[in-house]
């Protein structure tokens, strides 16, 4: 018997093992179906998971049921948008549950989310990506209720951890961000009457209407819920929480009504240390507060009451105090005393825009210097209106040694202040300054200020501000940062405005300067982000111009410093508005001349670039084409002359992050013209190239004065129009392009007299005995190629010499034979009009006493000339004399 019974135990406990291990398998592609099925079916957003898996051991004897990268995305209107995320999500429910089919609900015992994301949108026309339910199709039969085809929860435990929740109201402004968020309760919530325990801690930023008060604030919540499910009530029993390191203990209950919300919930500091004002401030910021010796009292008292609807709030009052209080940090030397705080926040309407701040009083007091403060900031969500005084001195320096600021903040000077202003914020959005009162004066001296983000610590030594009704007007602001000092007079026009509502800086200043530096403007940034081995390569410095200035700025500096350029005596008008510098008549003098600048520099791109009209008058040749990179790639040759220029440059383009141009992008015109011109070959290897394949010609004795010329510069290339040179009484044409790597395409076309051909030439002319040949030029052509440093030069020269020799030659035949009908010169010009033509072909039973009259040979009978034997052509000898001549001489002989 006992046998059997163990048999039967034993089957059993197998059946049950195997069903424990088999029914997972068996119904975890059901479970997936169902949550899909139900969930899907009853809102309007589609959810999914990657994998749903089963467990009936892991929370025995219960099911275990996790869903892995979970997540809810929107439909129509916000198609697309994932409203809910989590990386993973765990059900606990009865077993029983497993087996109910689709249209049953599924009751759960417990919830567990982990590194989950909500985000929640509500857009400008008020439409909300939380409203997912499925709107009913058809009237319900008021006497017959449906079952509902959702989960009910019967919790009596649920947890989220690593979670993220932010909240984007776009039609109010409002924006919630709660991260790092772990968030725990426990409690029967199947029961109508139960109490939850929860723990919280996030952190939480808050921001309104562009204006944030809460920046990452820590806030941690340990609180006892009475929950009243039939009657919608939760009460809050024993709760204590911290912001930041403050702590506040509340009570009260929120019931939710079907038509509003009622709230009643009051709180306040549980001690009167004034630890606690220490505590308000962000840990980072106010450091360990644990051994700050504070005497004196802060407390905050503040009451939540009222209803909650589409038009109301609930009315409220926050009373924050103290008196007569001191703080000190134990490693620092100063201790703040007389601390006075009397500030109320209230609505007593339940209305929104009725909300307004009360501070009426807020001082202290650094060793001798004390600061006073009050404000009275009413509809502080609407129409804000504020009034406001503020009147002490303050040696900024104390405050680094009696509060721990941060390390970076090097403050320094001393600040005089008596202010008082009138103003809404209406007024300040329309720009109706008329309707604000501001008054008083403000001063400041010796401050001095350092920052990551400046190239160089600023030193104001003298600042002096006066307010009037409608304007600032700017008395002195003299100071130096780097190599730059700087004197600065001026009228602002909406100060408000810029402090208050995101407007720029806007007002007419004058700014006189010794000197100038524009390298201490400068801001480093990194080419790339996020990587932490940064070599020096990878760090540029950009100048960038603020965008938040929109003035005009009349300049004068003795002197200022760009790039490897020194200009003196600079004088100007700047006009700064989105980003763009415009310059006006801007003056100065440069390389002993004097240079004129009108034009426009943007930095509102990721590029920065440049539209400029630049006048120069008497410019030192050498000095300016040494100095500036851009005049060496549109005339290369210029290092090669000595002298003085004037020139007009329109010019556009990019700039580098060191606002020199990017000759690569650099496109323009200019004129210019050359004044008292010497040229110096050795410097010139295209000259040199010239002089050796020219022997007549000397190009140190080029004649360059009052030479005006015109180039056009576009994606690198350089295109001269062309223009006449002079070399003694020979006429040089020239045109051609270059590119700016001094690439050379150039044509130099020279009309050479007769006289420089050499001596046989010229012999030929005078046996012609003819007066048209006295001021005969033939046109030889130099075609300029290669780069400028190793330039390659052709010339069709010897071509010209041969041609012209072989019609000399012709021309005498012609003569002998009394066939010349037309001037020697004319025929000369028709060889090189026309190269197909032979003018030599003429047949004349003379031609070879022609020859031999015009090269000095025998008169003798050509009639007893062997005209068998074998002679040189005299035309080819003739040809072959003259070049020799011409090329065989030295340069010095060559010229007559």
């Amino acid at each position: 018997m006992k046998k059997k019974v163990l048999k039967i135990t034993g089957i059993t406990l197998f059946i049950f093992v195997a069903l424990i291990v088999a029914l997972p398998l068996l119904l975890e592609g059901k479970i997936a179906d169902i949550i899909k099925n139900k969930v899907n079916n009853s809102i309007n957003a589609t959810l999914d998971f990657e994998e749903a898996s089963l467990s009936l051991l892991k929370s025995f004897p219960n099911a275990n049921v996790e869903l892995t990268n979970t997540s809810l995305v929107n439909k129509a209107p916000f198609e697309g948008d994932t409203l809910f995320a989590s990386g993973q999500i765990e059900l606990k429910m009865s077993i029983k549950e497993l087996f109910k089919t689709a249209e049953e609900p599924i009751a759960i015992k417990s919830l567990k989310l982990d590194k989950a994301k909500l985000h929640i949108k509500v857009d400008d026309t008020e439409n909300a990506n939380y409203d997912i339910a499925q709107e009913d199709e058809g009237e319900m039969d008021s006497s017959a209720e449906e079952p509902s085809n959702n989960f009910t929860l019967a919790l009596d435990s649920y947890e989220i951890t690593n979670t993220e929740i932010i909240y984007d109201d776009f039609s109010t402004g409002i924006h919630l961000l709660i991260s790092e968020m772990n968030h725990s309760g426990t409690g029967d919530l199947s029961l109508a009457n139960s109490q939850l325990k929860t723990l919280t801690d996030a952190l939480v930023s808050f921001e309104m209407d562009g204006t944030k008060y809460l920046n990452n604030n820590k806030l941690s919540l340990d609180a006892l819920i009475d929950i009243d499910l039939k009657n919608s009530k939760y009460s809050f029993l024993e709760n204590k929480a911290l912001v930041n390191q403050l702590p506040l203990v509340f009570n009260g209950f929120v019931q939710v009504n079907e038509e509003n919300q009622e709230v009643d919930v009051s709180f306040e500091t549980p001690s009167s240390d004034f630890r606690n004002f220490l505590a308000v401030i962000p840990e980072a910021y106010s450091k360990n507060i644990e051994d700050v010796q504070t005497t004196g009292n802060f407390e905050i008292k503040g009451q939540f009451k009222g209803i909650v609807d589409d038009t109301h709030i609930p009315t409220f009052n926050i009373k924050i105090n103290s008196e007569d209080a001191s703080f000190k940090y134990p490693d620092l030397p100063k201790t703040v005393r007389n601390v006075f705080i009397d500030t109320e926040i209230n609505n007593t309407t339940g209305i929104t825009e009725d909300t307004y701040v009360d501070i009426k009083k807020l001082s202290f007091t650094i060793d001798q210097d004390k600061f006073n403060l009050n404000s009275r900031i009413k509809d502080l969500l609407g129409n804000t209106k504020v009034n406001a005084h503020m009147d002490g001195k303050i040696n900024l320096a104390n405050i680094s040694q009696a509060y721990p600021v941060p390390a970076d903040y090097d403050l320094k000077g001393v600040l005089n202040a008596d202010v008082t202003t009138a103003f809404d914020m209406a007024s300040l959005e329309k720009k109706q300054y008329q309707n604000t009162k501001t008054s008083g004066t403000m001063e400041l001296a010796g401050f001095e200020y350092a920052s990551e983000e400046l190239k160089n610590p600023v030193v104001v030594n003298t600042a002096a501000i006066t307010f009037n009704p409608q304007t600032v007007n700017l008395n002195s602001f003299e100071g130096k940062t780097g190599a730059t000092d700087f004197n600065t007079t001026g009228t602002l026009t909406n100060l408000l405005g810029f402090m208050f509502n995101d407007e720029n800086v806007e007002g007419n200043f004058k700014l006189t300067s010794n000197t100038f530096a524009l390298n201490d403007f400068m801001v480093e940034e990194n080419n790339e982000e996020g990587t932490s081995d940064i070599s020096p390569s990878d760090v540029e410095e950009r100048i960038k111009i603020p965008s938040f200035l929109d003035c005009t700025i009349d300049a004068t500096a003795n002197t200022v410093l760009y790039d490897n350029l020194t200009l003196k005596n600079v004088t100007g008008t700047l006009t700064i508005k989105d980003e763009t510098a415009t310059v006006e008549n801007l003056k100065s003098d440069l390389f002993g001349g004097t240079l004129g600048v009108t034009g426009s520099v943007s930095t509102k791109e990721e590029t920065s670039t440049f539209n400029m009209d630049l006048g120069m008058s008497n410019f030192n040749i050498g000095e300016s084409f040494s100095s500036l990179e851009l005049f060496k790639v549109l005339a290369p040759l210029a290092n090669a002359l000595q002298g003085k220029l004037n020139s007009e440059v329109k010019i556009s383009g990019n700039l580098k992050e060191d606002f020199t141009p990017n000759l690569t992008t650099v496109s323009g015109d200019l004129l210019a013209e050359l004044l008292s011109t010497q040229v110096d070959a050795k410097n010139a290897p295209l000259l040199s190239a010239l002089d050796n394949k020219l022997s007549f010609l000397n190009t140190k004795d080029l004649d360059l004065s009052d030479l005006k010329t015109a180039l056009s510069f576009d994606n690198g290339s350089v295109k001269v129009k062309p223009f006449t040179i002079n070399y003694k009484d020979i006429a040089v044409n020239v045109d051609g392009s270059h590119t700016f790597d001094k690439q050379l395409e150039y044509k130099a076309t020279l009309d050479v007299p007769a006289k420089y051909l050499g001596s046989e030439v010229n012999n030929l002319i005078a046996q012609m005995d003819d007066s048209s040949l006295e001021d005969l030029t033939i046109p030889v052509v130099a075609n300029i190629g290669g780069n400028y440093t190793n330039p390659t030069v052709s010339t069709d020269l010897s071509s010209g010499v041969s041609k012209l020799t072989k019609q000399l030659v012709d021309i005498q035949k012609q003569k002998l034979l009394n066939q010349g009908k037309d001037k020697a010169k004319d025929l000369i010009a028709d060889v090189f009009k026309n190269d197909d033509k032979d003018s030599t072909k003429t047949q004349s039973s003379g031609v070879k006493e022609a020859l031999g009259s015009l090269l000095g040979g025998s008169k003798k009978d050509s009639a007893k000339v062997d005209s068998s034997a074998t002679k040189e052509d005299p035309t080819k000898k003739a040809v072959n004399s003259v070049l020799g001549g011409l090329f065989g001489k030295k340069k010095k002989d060559t010229v007559d």
